[in-house]
């Protein structure tokens, strides 16, 4: 992942450690002054948020504690790979899309999963090569047009084509 990836992970975990997490035990807390536990649907819905919040949680622990840091200030080269910015050119219009990690993945953004079929397809092209996807039975064709690798640690600058 990137840096930026890293931090976003950071940032969330911290959030529901030390505000989403207070929030739902104080829900529980005042769902059990309601008394029958059995038919206190405002105690189980806490109950059951309490469970995403943790899920969550664990799963980012877990995704912290295995990231592997790409440093994109050290790529650069006529090839796509990870961290890539790559603007294509289709039959229609010129976008650029950023090459991340699962967990960066915003489409909005511009910035598509290394796993995603158009990343895949784009991993190790160059610049002029031409990509083709299969998107619901119709053939879409993607000509790279140029490649960039920029830091990500100073979100503000950027380099143009």
């Amino acid at each position: 992942m990137t840096e930026r990836g890293l931090r976003q992970l950071q940032d969330e975990l911290k959030t529901l450690m030390f505000i989403e997490r207070p929030q739902v035990i104080a829900e529980i807390a005042k769902a059990r002054a309601y008394g029958d536990l059995s038919e206190n649907a405002e105690y189980a819905a806490a109950k059951e948020k309490q469970h995403l919040v943790e899920r969550r949680i664990r799963y980012i622990e877990e995704r912290i504690s295995r990231a592997q840091i790409v440093d994109l200030r050290t790529l650069s080269g006529n090839k796509v790979f990870f961290g890539a910015y790559v603007l294509l050119e289709d039959e229609e219009r010129e976008i650029e899309y950023q090459i991340v990690g699962t967990d960066e993945a915003d489409i909005k953004q511009g910035k598509i999963s290394i796993e995603a079929p158009l990343a895949k397809a784009l991993i190790g092209k160059e610049i002029g090569d031409e990509v083709t996807l299969f998107i619901v039975q119709k053939e879409k064709r993607f000509l790279i047009k140029a490649i960039r690798y920029i830091s990500d640690v100073d979100s503000c600058t950027t380099e143009s084509f």
